[in-house]
């Protein structure tokens, strides 16, 4: 018999037009699937769960993040993008074996559980050896999380700008790692594109991706390395599609947002790392304009927070900010704000979903998808009393409030924990990794390492 669970009045943010936002709601889990979302519903033989001062929502999805940079959480602190180019790239990825993969990545996907992600584009592109793929690979099925594995580079493919090919071991790694569309990890591709490979590589990549039918995901417009209309390269050699995924978009030109509409492509926003590196400001506004979906992403631990609610927040004040500016300047006030809260959790859900070409199966609390579930504690100093769950979720949430949550009807965190996770021990295993990366790197743990700036080559 499959496992039944009724999550009983809750405060649920469906993000279906169809259900809407409502009070005192019920959320009905069958087996792996989303049963039924409403008031009263019959709970039968199922596992009652009371969701009494607490709201539900669909698990967040992050459509850009490089889980392998864990390790270096925080060093990057106070770093230039040039001086990540150097630090991350020119000093640090080399050393990385393939155990510190694993243990990079497995804490890294239990760091976005932890705080609601239930699915996320990982942008793998420190693959330097087949026994590091493998050993990224295994670490996100370990955590029973959905992930779009995005295959990328070696350490030294990756480069700027670079010459050398993405690896062919990626057809050996499809046929191992990925047998089943139905599996909770899929294979993507890491493309360096335009900006960061030459020309003849980047058509080589497209050719590879598209030949195993992988979504592909790509930098564009991140800061002065963005500003030579890689996008429309990208369109005038036919590469862009609805499989393209590109990430950032910050100093591109206005006419190649609408490029990226005409040819189907979704966008992956990274505000906080935006900000920090010198990418830009975040497009949201931009995208808008064409008709495009914001999805957001995380990008990397090494400078920046790890969960979505401080992403949707920064994208949330950066546009009311540059509203109010618009209007100051005309001698007007703002009468409404351009970008509100349910949009905001439409782009760390559905939109993201989208973009991964997953939102038949999650993005919603819709009943025949994947039971991809969060519930979030309202009853706390924090939230209480809960007048606006939708703003609140976006104004005030951080993964310390996140009490449960599953992935595909399995709950992977339930009151406050991870479930069969020895947190100490993953803590314990990824400083040992620390240690071993900085000092083949020469670097002291805790010191002030600021890398002295790229020069690429």
């Amino acid at each position: 018999m499959t496992q039944r669970t009724l999550i009983r009045n809750a405060s649920v943010i469906s993000v279906d037009p169809a259900i809407g936002n409502a009070d005192a709601c019920d959320v009905l889990i069958d087996g792996t699937r989303i049963a039924a979302v409403g008031r009263a519903l019959e709970a039968g033989d199922a596992r009652v769960i009371d969701g009494t001062g607490t709201i539900v929502m669909p698990g967040m999805v992050d459509t850009h993040r490089h889980i392998w940079q864990t390790t270096l959480r925080n060093i990057a602190a106070d770093w230039t993008l040039d001086q990540y180019f150097a630090g991350v790239r020119g000093q640090l990825g080399e050393h990385f074996r393939a155990e510190d993969i694993y243990i990079s990545n497995y804490a890294g996907a239990l760091e976005a559980l932890n705080g609601g992600v239930t699915t996320v584009l990982d942008w793998s592109h420190n693959m330097n050896t087949p026994e590091h793929t493998d050993a990224a690979v295994e670490s996100l099925k370990a955590t029973h999380g959905r992930f779009v594995m995005c295959y990328g580079n070696s350490n030294e493919e990756w480069l700027p700008v670079s010459s050398l090919p993405t690896s062919r071991d990626v057809r050996r790694v499809r046929a191992q790692h990925f047998s089943s569309p139905d599996d909770l990890v899929q294979l993507g591709m890491a493309l360096r594109g335009p900006q960061y490979a030459t020309k003849e590589v980047t058509l080589d990549d497209w050719a590879l991706a598209r030949e195993l039918g992988a979504l592909i995901s790509v930098h564009v417009g991140d800061g002065a390395w963005g500003k030579g209309r890689p996008v429309e390269w990208l369109a005038q050699n036919g590469l862009l599609g609805e499989d393209v995924i590109c990430s950032h978009c910050n100093s591109l030109a206005d006419d190649e947002f609408q490029m990226m509409a005409d040819w189907g492509c979704a966008a992956s926003m990274t505000p906080e790392i935006e900000l920090q590196m010198g990418h830009g400001w975040p497009v949201t506004g931009r995208l808008l304009k064409v008709g495009m979906r914001p999805t957001l992403g995380i990008d990397i631990a090494t400078c920046n927070s790890g969960h979505l609610f401080q992403v949707m927040r920064t994208v949330l004040l950066v546009e009311r900010a540059w509203a109010h500016d618009r209007a100051d300047r005309g001698g007007e006030t703002v009468e409404r704000l351009p970008v509100d809260t349910q949009q905001a959790i439409e782009f760390a859900t559905i939109n993201g979903a989208t973009a991964l070409r997953l939102d038949h199966r999650i993005g919603s609390l819709t009943p025949g998808k994947d039971a991809d579930i969060v519930m979030i504690r309202a009853d706390n100093l924090e939230m209480a009393p809960l007048n606006n769950p939708v703003g609140a979720v976006v104004l005030a949430g951080h993964p310390g409030l996140v009490d449960s949550v599953w992935v595909a009807g399995h709950a992977v965190k339930r009151e406050g924990r991870l479930v069969g996770v020895d947190q100490q021990k993953v803590v314990r295993d990824l400083t040992r990794s620390r240690d071993y990366v900085l000092a083949k790197a020469g670097v002291q743990p805790g010191e002030r390492f600021i890398p002295a700036p790229y020069q690429p080559r």
